[in-house]
């Protein structure tokens, strides 16, 4: 059974820094390249972040560039985001994704900034 499974989702004050994980289980996981997704309240699924199947590039959407990085550990099943100077801008909630011939999606994780 195919599981991203998302974490580390929560409320940072504006400034602050926050980390998402997300744990693969059910495919092979060093097949797929990783995406992370953003959906806002109200506003369509935006792609944040990509990193290919060894980890070796990357690629970001304009309004992260800079203050969010992705990674990947292929002998944990996991891809990261780590996120810094977040912003109110940047609250939504954050999915992963898993897309080679096919694609997978996690439940997401919320992630609220506010002061």
């Amino acid at each position: 059974q195919v599981q991203l499974v998302e974490s580390g989702g929560g409320l940072v004050q504006p400034g602050g820094s926050l980390t998402l994980s997300c744990a693969a289980s059910g495919f092979t996981f060093t097949n797929y390249a990783m995406r992370w997704y953003r959906q806002a309240p109200g506003k369509e699924r935006d792609l944040v972040a990509l990193i290919n199947m060894a980890g070796s590039s990357s690629r970001y959407a304009d309004s992260v560039k800079g203050r969010f990085t992705i990674s990947r550990d292929n002998a944990k099943n996991t891809v990261y985001l780590q996120m810094n100077s977040l912003q109110p801008d940047d609250t939504a909630v954050y999915y992963c994704n898993a897309v080679r011939s096919v694609e997978y999606w996690g439940q997401g994780t919320q992630v609220t900034v506010s002061s």
